[in-house]
């Protein structure tokens, strides 16, 4: 069923050394192999793509570590997840994790259901937090810039006519946006 092994590795930094990645992916069976310099942390992976686009059906895409193919779980499970799509398998060799097999589909699946428990509790605590926070007075969100008596204060110097809009912002620290929003203009 499963026709052509790809292996992808991936280093952070140019200095780092592939050796390991790559001696690991050709004892594994790949026939094909990506390499990629790119920050664990950076979203856009070409090399990653471009080994994604290049397996066809019944293919499996093989890593060293988990942490060379994804910066996080969930971005490991999204990445899984489109490769069964296109059934293109996945394996790890170091973690002993694949795809291909049965117990490899249910040790995933598993880690998809610890993340998904782990979101639903980081959103039940911020809720909770926010909860409280506002029986305590507090509300969330961004602090507001301008109160009511730099609005007074903002509003007696545009009316007096001796300092210019620019002075006034700079001198309260508010943008012009924030100024024209919240100061009265006279009629002309």
């Amino acid at each position: 069923m499963f026709h052509m092994n790809i292996g992808y590795c991936r280093i952070s930094t140019s200095d780092q050394n592939l050796s390991l990645q790559l001696e690991a992916l050709k004892e594994a069976g790949c026939e094909k192999i990506f390499e990629e310099v790119a920050s664990g942390a950076k979203d856009d992976r070409p090399k990653l793509k471009e080994a994604i686009d290049y397996a066809r059906k019944g293919d499996v895409i093989v890593v060293w570590k988990l942490d060379r193919l994804s910066r996080s779980l969930k971005h490991l499970i999204e990445t899984v997840n489109d490769l069964e799509k296109k059934e293109i398998g996945f394996r790890c060799t170091s973690q002993q994790l694949d795809t291909t097999s049965p117990s490899g589909k249910l040790v995933f699946h598993v880690f998809g259901a610890i993340s998904e428990f782990e979101r639903s509790l980081i959103r039940e605590r911020t809720a909770a937090g926010l909860k409280v926070a506002r029986a305590r007075g507090r509300l969330g969100g961004r602090p507001k810039v301008l109160n009511q008596e730099k609005v007074t204060i903002a509003q007696a110097l545009y009316d007096d006519g001796k300092t210019t809009v620019e002075k006034i912002c700079k001198t309260l620290g508010i943008s012009r946006a924030t100024f024209y929003r919240n100061v009265k203009q006279k009629a002309a």
